[in-house]
């Protein structure tokens, strides 16, 4: 092998022999010039792709018109920044025409090459459209305007052509005219109507984040609590909604909302509270929430309008993490049957619910089939995510199977105004490129009339959105017409277009990086069966349920995405609301109490703190040692059910009978009529005795009773003996003088003496009623108590929800 490699080393081929001098020459050529003429000034042209040409900074703040015709004046204006360290002598702007680009990739190339060629940037279109600028120093800043009727632009056949406004200039190190900066753009060109015009849909997002709690007021009205006063911001006249609204009502686009947005600002007309801490304080917006909802119903009248399911829920955070949590793909159905409700009940118009919109219209076969789901026929795709191997654009719409057609928004014109477009020259560069882009579409197959959708970012930005609204204000159907999006989807597909939805590996990383985690569908899951739990007790659910079943909607909203804190913590304080409001119902503790005698009540007292009414409870007692303290006879558990006016509460009585002296745990607890736990149960012990203290001091006091109710019964007894003796002796002598006196009356004296007692007003029975046994001690009885003077009443007003005194004594 190394001989090998040395023999051709040693007898090198004429081709070999050729490319060695070549180079050798090329070599050598630089140090023979420098020994025979010295140095060597470059050629003006040898300049134009040094480095030099980045180091001024050119901007374009405007350009208009920004599709001339043919008798139009051009005019650029913009400024220059020298961003290097030496003065600029000579400088001049000068606008320079390129060449026309073939097909959207040139138009793309362009937008990205830096640096100058001649050959490519073309050259200065004339001296008297020149601008001369002062010197230049390092760091400053001119400002620059040039004019150009566009019949002196010489421009060719129908097409995109490139532009450029470069500075010229000297510096001290380089001594000679030069180009130091250009700023490209794209000058498109249709001087005459085509017969077939691209039709062209632009969807115009009016969507926000969440703004509403779960909370609401327990007037009448139910006054719902913000989080804070951002919205207002946002639908103000100089807000982002505000002139999404002002710009859209003057274009031909297709409105797509969020319901929930209309919802919300709906809300502000009314009374409304606003967090402040952990205190609410009345909201101030009334007037701007009037004015802007006002403001949609007018921009909407005439356009088609697309309702989004209600809060934009994440659909592929559903198909990739909450499908398979139980009730999750439920929430999607009921939020686009709110969807269209609430639209057409606020703007009065009736919108279109047949669609869905994943984010960034990245889709995959998981994501289509939860978006049609809910009933949606059409997805909202995006070129970058069903592509197309085609040399042309192909329609939008395209069926990809079930009876679902996927309407492909263009990627490139979508995401023609992300980023910052406050800077007026990112601005104006947008808008050209998105016109170069859609006369590019329409020249690659004239004949040939095709459908485009655009889709942008779902929030735009006020400066994103004036700058959407420049570049169609200038499109003017120049090369294109307004198409809806309803239209879209029903158009003829492309049969070359691609159909197949690919797989879910292929989905974005960063995007499901940003989706809800599995674990908000498990919360969003146990949110729900707590309110299903909750609701079936009330009499006016309709005030728990609507206000809670939103708050879950917006649990699972595509504005989360990138939040996922601030996302828990709105799950959480949804779920610690719904907690709070059913923990309102409950029982009221009660510490030991003593029960003496063979029967018995147990009271057992519900409190309902709520506004409304509950119903459809049962209230269970059980006893855990039903031999020696039973219920309802001989059962250990007893039961009744409950129904509790709005802030009152029920007390309600068991019978008990007891068997045998000591100690029993009771449970009480309150269940849905479907057998389900409600709240917390509560747990007391009730003690059981025979003889207690107060049964004794009865029984003292009946005996006491006795004792001296024979006393008195003794000394009335003596005093009518004294009596009567006293009447005896009396009738002796009136015997003895009617013996003297036989003629005398004897009358009434001399009758049989009445019965003791009888008649006489001091007697025992007159006086005291009958001497018998007294009563027996009170609540010593057999079967059911009637009801003592004592007992709390049925149904009584708020009461303590603190557990019972010490000591307390059974109901008897």
């Amino acid at each position: 092998m190394a001989e090998a490699a040395d023999f051709q080393r040693m007898n090198p081929s004429p081709a070999r022999r050729w490319l060695r001098r070549a180079v050798t020459v090329m070599l050598c050529a630089p140090l023979v010039g420098g020994l025979l003429g010295g140095p060597v000034a470059p050629a003006a042209h040898a300049s134009d792709t040094a480095s030099g040409s980045r180091m001024v900074d050119v901007s374009l703040n405007t350009l208009t018109p920004s599709a001339p015709g043919k008798d139009d004046t051009l005019t650029i204006s913009g400024t220059v920044l020298n961003e290097g360290k030496q003065t600029i002598t000579g400088a001049e702007v000068d606008l320079r025409l390129g060449a026309k680009l073939t097909g959207r990739s040139a138009i793309d190339r362009a937008a990205q090459r830096t640096g100058f060629d001649r050959n490519v940037d073309g050259g200065a279109v004339g001296d008297k459209h020149t601008v001369k600028l002062p010197e230049l120093v390092s760091g400053v800043s001119r400002e620059f305007s040039l004019s150009v009727p566009v019949e002196e632009l010489d421009l060719g056949d129908e097409g995109v052509y490139q532009l450029g406004v470069s500075l010229s200039g000297q510096t001290p190190d380089e001594p000679f005219e030069q180009v130091l900066g250009i700023e490209r753009t794209f000058l498109p060109w249709q001087p005459e109507a085509p017969e077939k015009k691209t039709h062209l849909t632009y969807l115009w997002p009016l969507i926000s984040s969440t703004h509403l709690t779960s909370e609401t007021g327990s007037d009448a009205q139910q006054t719902p609590v913000f989080e804070d006063e951002s919205l207002a911001r946002e639908i103000a006249p100089d807000g982002r909604l505000g002139q999404l609204v002002a710009l859209g009502s003057e274009l031909p686009v297709t409105w797509v909302i969020d319901p929930d947005l209309l919802a919300t600002v709906d809300a502000m007309t009314r009374n409304y509270e606003v967090k402040n801490g952990s205190d609410t304080v009345p909201g101030r917006n009334q007037a701007v929430a009037k004015q802007w909802l006002s403001s949609v119903q007018r921009a909407v009248q005439g356009d088609k309008v697309i309702a989004l399911p209600f809060a934009d829920p994440d659909l592929a955070s559903l198909a990739h993490r909450g499908k398979n949590v139980s009730g999750s793909l439920s929430h999607l159905q009921q939020a686009t049957e709110v969807a269209e409700r609430t639209v057409e009940t606020i703007i009065h118009q009736k919108p279109s619910v047949d669609f869905a919109w994943p984010v960034e219209g990245a889709i995959d076969s998981s994501i289509v089939d939860v978006a049609t789901s809910a009933g949606a026929h059409n997805v909202i795709a995006r070129s970058d995510s069903l592509r197309d191997d085609l040399s042309y654009t192909p329609t939008a719409a395209r069926p990809i199977g079930g009876g679902t057609t996927a309407v492909v928004a263009d990627a490139r014109l979508s995401k023609a105004f992300e980023g910052d477009m406050l800077n007026s020259s990112a601005s104006t560069l947008a808008v050209q490129r998105f016109l170069a882009q859609t006369l590019a579409v329409s020249l690659q197959d004239p004949d040939h009339q095709r459908s485009i959708v655009v889709g942008p970012q779902r929030t735009p930005t006020v400066s994103q959105a004036q700058s959407m609204a420049r570049a169609l204000e200038a499109l003017d159907q120049r090369w294109t017409q307004p198409l809806d999006l309803v239209a879209a989807s029903e158009a003829k597909p492309d049969a070359n277009a691609v159909t197949k939805v690919p797989p879910s590996s292929r989905y974005p990383g960063h995007l499901r990086e940003q989706e809800l985690p599995a674990q908000a569908f498990q919360d969003i899951r146990a949110t729900q069966i707590a309110l299903n739990d909750f609701k079936v007790i009330l009499t006016a659910m309709d005030r728990v349920e609507t206000p809670f079943s939103r708050a879950i909607d917006r649990e699972m909203s595509t504005s989360w995405r990138g939040q996922t804190e601030a996302a828990r913590q709105y799950r959480v304080e949804v779920r610690t609301n719904l907690q709070g409001l059913s923990e309102e119902v409950q029982l009221i503790e009660k510490s030991q109490i003593t029960l003496s005698g063979r029967s018995a009540t147990i009271p057992v007292t519900v409190q309902n703190r709520l506004v409304q009414g509950v119903d459809h409870l049962v209230l269970r007692l059980s006893s855990d040692n039903a031999a020696r303290l039973s219920l309802d006879g001989d059962k250990g558990v007893d039961e009744r059910p409950i129904k509790v006016k709005g802030g009152h509460s029920q007390s309600v009585k068991f019978n008990a009978q007891s068997n045998v002296n000591g100690q029993v745990q009771m449970t009480a607890q309150l269940y849905t009529e479907d057998g389900k736990p409600y709240g917390a149960k509560m747990q007391f012990t009730v003690k059981v005795s025979e003889f207690t203290p107060t049964v004794m001091l009865v029984i003292a006091g009946g005996v006491l009773l006795l004792v001296l109710a024979g006393v008195r019964m003794y000394t009335q007894r003596k005093r009518a003996s004294a009596h009567d003796g006293a009447a005896e002796q009396e009738g002796t002598a009136e015997q003895d003088q009617a013996a003297e006196d036989p003629d005398g009356d004897s009358g009434e004296a001399a009758g049989e003496p009445a019965p003791a007692g009888a008649g006489d007003a001091s007697s025992p029975a007159a006086e005291e009623g009958s001497p018998g046994e007294p009563e027996g001690p009170a609540g010593d009885i057999d079967g059911p108590d009637p009801g003592q003077p004592s007992d709390p009443a049925p149904d009584t007003r708020p009461e303590s929800g603190n557990p019972s005194g010490t000591g307390e004594k059974v109901d008897r």
